[in-house]
């Protein structure tokens, strides 16, 4: 009898593990996923994205964390796969809702470098402690076991995660590809990823940022190869714009350079500190004498100099729109230039992007891109390389991670071309809380909040979608404000009310128009106030925009933001 509640005890606290990814399902970018088993959390990764062309005034979308408030102190630790930004960037707006005195993280050095380099812009935030870890690492936080293990990518020091979890074990793959002849770092490591699947996979949740495309991801031996040939024959300087945490195509630029006997400019402030970083870390090697500054360009030969830059996805602060614009202070495009822009086009960017490449062939430079030549290698394995990942692992289920839905979809389609049954495979949205246990993956009812989180400047999901709708309402047709004097007496209108457009009409040739406008906001109030009494000022105010809006309407098929205003005299 004694036995007979610990069992039953043993039951009611026996459940399945948790999965909720918070970002990166359904959009490139935002990666965040909790592992939640009985209540004790690991967490994997705090990237944010890039905001979509219809959100002005927005500098980041992060991830929404408020499902772990209240449970900070059950916040066993953070892992981190490597250090581009979408797995990374949004530690300094989420940090203060996970931050407990006891809180862990755990990154390999140049992901640790990064993070704490970024942190320096934010002094105000809780220090930091990241212990480094590396290709073989283990450690043990609660009930998760995790071993670190190498993955190529187009970064140095990416990670994989083996989890051992107490229903069994889960491997994530990071972002990866495999790269039979990588630059400045290792192949994939096939003996490492066997002896992982031979312990029995539980779960495997892959990138499938490639799942859409064919064969076999590009070797960045070949783009080193292609880029060569740029050099042999650029006349003038070569404008070389790649993202800041694309170490391995800045180390490749360099060689290039040094090789050519050029020297090299690094601007804009995220790439400063990325080669900074990485080459105390000994990830970026060059000579002694190299590098220049901005200001020292003219005095080398226009042949001799190479620019290596932030920019290429059109950003509009970024160096090499600032060259395009001709804002930059010291570099200005001229023909014989070549300029590189070395990335694919992120999805959502393609007319900005579009944009850039025709401003700067006005200047008369040359521009290459990824799509006249294989110039960008991809960081992601594509459909013949994530067969060969399902392959060795032969997991029981399957959890498509990082991509638009239609990669998830894609992803999952090749899990179920390599055997694995439809009812094993969970193609998921942000946000649904998965559950699994030794016999069963299933999508509970209840959600964790996944809405997006906006970074405006300080503020931080202070603009919700009523501000970024107006943002957007005054973007389109812009801004029609109306001013109004009313005698407190009598409770007429003064003169004529005053009205300021801006965005939606050119005043000087809308006369009319203003004439019409004006002379309704005057029948507006009158017949509002004209029954004496007290007179409800916010239902006039709702008059005039309901009212006028409509007129506008009628008269433009414009439908301006209407600001009214009425003072009391």
């Amino acid at each position: 009898m004694g036995s007979t509640p610990t069992v039953r005890t043993m039951k009611k606290i026996q459940q399945n593990l948790k999965v909720i990814l918070l970002g990166g399902l359904g959009e490139v970018g935002r990666n965040m996923m909790l592992l939640d088993w009985q209540g004790k959390i690991l967490i994997c990764d705090m990237g944010f994205r890039m905001p979509e062309e219809d959100m002005p005034g927005i500098d980041y979308i992060v991830p929404n964390a408020s499902y772990l408030k209240g449970k900070e102190k059950n916040i066993l630790g953070v892992v981190f796969t490597h250090g581009h930004y979408d797995h990374i960037g949004a530690i300094p707006y989420l940090i203060e809702k996970i931050w407990h005195p006891g809180l862990e993280f755990f990154a390999s050095p140049l992901t640790r470098g990064i993070i704490l380099r970024r942190q320096d812009d934010f002094p105000n935030l809780p220090k930091l402690n990241i212990a480094e870890v590396k290709d073989g690492s283990k450690v043990r936080l609660g009930p998760f076991k995790i071993e670190f293990f190498r993955q190529n990518h187009n970064i140095p020091d990416n990670l994989g995660l083996f989890i051992e979890t107490p229903i069994g074990n889960i491997l994530h793959t990071s972002d990866f590809k495999f790269d039979p002849a990588p630059v400045n770092d290792k192949p994939t490591n096939f003996q490492k990823l066997q002896s992982f699947g031979k312990r029995r996979i539980l779960l495997l949740l892959s990138d499938s940022t490639g799942a859409e495309e064919t064969n076999h991801s590009l070797s960045e031996k070949t783009i080193e190869k292609n880029l060569e040939e740029i050099f042999q024959y650029a006349p003038g300087r070569i404008i070389a714009a790649t993202f800041a945490s694309l170490i391995n195509r800045i180390q490749q630029i360099i060689s290039l350079s040094e090789k050519y006997d050029r020297k090299v400019c690094v601007e804009g402030y995220s790439m400063k500190a990325n080669v900074e970083i990485s080459k105390i870390l000994g990830y970026i090697k060059s000579k002694k004498g190299t590098f220049i500054k901005a200001k020292e360009i003219g005095n080398y030969p226009e042949s001799k100099i190479t620019v290596l830059c932030t920019g290429a996805q059109g950003e509009g602060s970024a160096i090499l729109m600032r060259i395009a614009s001709k804002e930059h202070p010291y570099i200005r495009l001229k023909k014989g230039d070549s300029v590189i822009l070395s990335s694919s086009v992120i999805p959502g960017n393609e007319r900005t992007v579009q944009m850039l490449k025709d401003d700067i062939l006005r200047h008369g430079v040359r521009v290459f891109h990824y799509k006249m030549m294989d110039i960008h290698a991809g960081g992601h394995a594509q459909k013949e390389e994530l067969k060969e990942m399902i392959k060795i692992m032969s997991p029981r289920f399957f959890l498509p991670i990082h991509g638009q839905y239609s990669m998830l979809v894609a992803h999952s389609e090749l899990a179920q071309e390599m055997g694995i049954p439809e009812k094993n495979i969970i193609v998921a949205e942000n946000g649904q809380i998965i559950n699994l246990s030794q016999k069963k993956i299933f999508v509970e009812k209840k959600t964790a909040p996944s809405n997006y989180v906006m970074v405006d400047g300080l503020g931080i999901g202070d603009v919700g979608e009523v501000v970024l709708r107006d943002r957007q309402m005054l973007a389109r047709d812009g801004m029609f404000v109306i001013v109004a004097v009313i005698d407190k007496t009598t409770g007429k209108v003064k003169g004529s009310p005053d009205i300021i457009s801006r965005g939606f009409v050119y005043l000087r040739e809308s006369k009319e128009l203003l004439r019409d406008t004006r002379r309704k906001v005057i029948e507006i109030i009158h017949h509002a106030t004209g029954s004496g009494g007290a007179v409800n000022w916010s239902y006039v105010k709702d008059e005039i925009r309901n009212k006028i809006g409509q007129f506008l309407f009628s008269k433009t098929q414009r439908r301006p933001m209407i600001l009214p205003v009425v003072i009391e005299v």
